[in-house]
């Protein structure tokens, strides 16, 4: 009879285990994180960037590297992509890739935000 018992806990968490590591795997896959090659010029642009960014639809995490002027947004798959992730730096003033920065979103930035200008 405890044979039986022992039996059947060992064949349970033989079928659990594997389960719960495979649901965990499953979790890490519902995120996505690319990067995105900005116009941004300072300190300014960087809290800019990642204070607007964070509220974009399934946006988990904003990094700008002021060095290298790129972006790392993490994002929940299929609530946002990379493409609307792009568009929408354009529309805070910024270049973003291959896509040139709004106009008029761009002239209200802070002068030293501007193109053009030397990092400070």
């Amino acid at each position: 009879m405890i044979m039986k018992k022992l039996t059947l806990i060992m064949i349970s968490l033989v079928l659990i285990v594997p389960i719960s590591v495979f649901a965990q795997g499953d979790k890490k896959k519902k995120t996505e994180t690319v990067e995105i090659q900005t116009s941004a010029i300072c300190g300014m642009c960087k809290e800019r960037l990642e204070k607007n960014l964070a509220f974009e639809k399934g946006v988990k995490a904003v990094e700008l590297n002021e060095e290298i002027k790129v972006i790392s947004i993490t994002y929940k798959k299929g609530k946002n992509d990379k493409e609307s992730l792009k568009k929408a730096i354009t529309k805070i003033g910024y270049d973003a890739d291959d896509l040139p920065a709004n106009q008029e979103a761009h002239d209200k930035l802070p002068e030293c935000c501007q193109q053009g200008n030397e990092p400070h």
